[in-house]
C-alpha cells in the first residue's frame, strides 16, 4: 500500500522565487534563506518519494472572489507555473498523478470533506516556490505533485483543526490505495507577515518559534488555535499557517502512534518583508 513517510513545511515567499530566478542566491542578503534549506536538500536527494502532495494556496491567480473553494485537489496530468503578472517563473512543468489524487479525492470526500477536484489549472508561486527551494535549478521536478489548495485569502477560512483532521483523512486515503507509494506531504505558507494596513511588515519571531515548538511536540493543541490568534500575532498573511496542520494531521504520530525525527529545522528574518520558516519530519521507523 501507499504510505506517508515525511512531511515537509515551509515559506512560499514570492520574493525568494525572484531571488532564485535572477540569480541572487549568493548576495549577502539572500544567501542565509537558501542555505537553510542546503541540509533538507541533502535529505531529500537521499529520501527521494515517490510521490508528493503539495498544500498551497493560490494567491488569487487561479482562482478570484469569483469563484475561490475552500479545499481543492488537481487531478490532473500536469500543470503549467502561472503568469502572475510579470512572467511565469522558469521552472519545469508540474507533473501530477492523475490516480492517486482522484483516489484521495474519493475517500476523502466520503469521509465528509467536501473537495473541488480541478483537471486544469496553473500553479503560482505558493506552490512552486517551495519546488524550488527544496530541490534547486532542475529540468524537471524528480517526481509527481499532487497540487491540493486551500482558500487562505477569502473569509471564511478553514480553521486549523479541521485542517488537522484533513490531514488525517488524507492519511487514511493514501494508505488504503493499493500501489506501493513512499508519499511526503508538504504544508507551504507564512510564517508571520502582513502585507498592508498599519501593521504592514510585522514579524513576530517568538510566536513564530512557539508554533514550531509546538508543531513538533503539541500537534492537536496547536491545532484548536482559533483563527484571530493567527491574525492577531502573526499578521493578516499568517493565516496561510493553518495549511500547516494538513501536513501535520497526516503524520504516523497522530494516526498510528509511531514516533518522529526532526530531520530539519530553520527560521530566519527577514525575506523582503516576510519570516521564513521551514521543518521537516519524518517517520523514525
Amino acid at each position: 500500500m501507499a504510505r506517508i513517510t515525511a512531511s515537509v513545511y515551509t515559506s512560499h515567499i514570492p520574493a525568494v522565487g525572484a531571488a532564485f530566478d535572477h540569480g541572487k542566491t549568493g548576495e549577502d542578503y539572500w544567501k542565509p534563506v537558501f542555505a537553510g534549506y542546503d541540509k533538507s536538500k541533502e535529505w531529500l536527494k537521499a529520501n527521494k518519494p515517490d510521490v508528493i502532495i503539495c498544500v498551497y494556496n493560490d494567491h488569487a491567480t487561479a482562482f478570484s472572489l469569483s469563484m475561490i473553494p475552500t479545499f481543492a485537489i488537481m487531478t490532473g496530468p500536469e500543470y503549467n507555473p502561472a503568469d502572475e503578472g510579470y512572467g511565469a517563473r522558469p521552472v519545469p512543468k508540474v507533473i501530477g498523478h492523475p490516480e492517486l489524487a482522484s483516489h484521495i479525492a474519493s475517500e476523502v470526500i466520503q469521509q465528509d470533506f467536501d473537495l473541488t477536484m480541478v483537471n486544469e489549472i496553473d500553479v503560482d508561486h505558493g506552490l512552486t516556490v517551495p519546488l524550488s527551494c527544496l530541490f534547486g535549478e532542475v529540468k524537471e521536478w524528480p517526481c509527481p505533485i499532487i497540487p491540493f489548495a486551500v482558500n487562505v485569502v477569502q473569509h471564511p477560512v478553514p480553521s486549523g483543526e479541521r485542517c488537522f483532521r484533513l490531514g488525517q483523512a488524507i492519511r487514511r486515503a493514501v494508505t488504503s490505495y493499493p500501489e506501493d507509494l513512499n508519499v511526503h506531504i508538504w504544508g507551504t505558507g507564512g510564517m508571520s507577515h502582513q502585507l498592508q494596513g498599519s501593521r504592514a511588515g510585522l514579524i513576530n519571531r517568538e510566536w513564530d518559534n512557539m508554533f514550531l515548538d509546538k508543531l513538533i511536540d503539541a500537534p492537536k493543541d496547536l491545532a484548536k488555535m482559533p483563527n484571530i490568534d493567527y491574525v492577531r500575532e502573526a499578521g493578516s498573511e499568517g493565516i496561510e499557517l493553518v495549511m500547516w496542520h494538513i501536513a501535520r494531521g497526516a503524520m504516523s504520530d497522530i494516526n498510528d502512534g509511531g514516533k518522529l525525527k526532526v530531520v530539519h529545522r530553520f527560521y530566519h528574518v527577514p525575506a523582503s518583508n516576510t519570516a521564513v520558516g521551514h521543518l521537516v519530519l519524518q517517520d523514525a521507523a
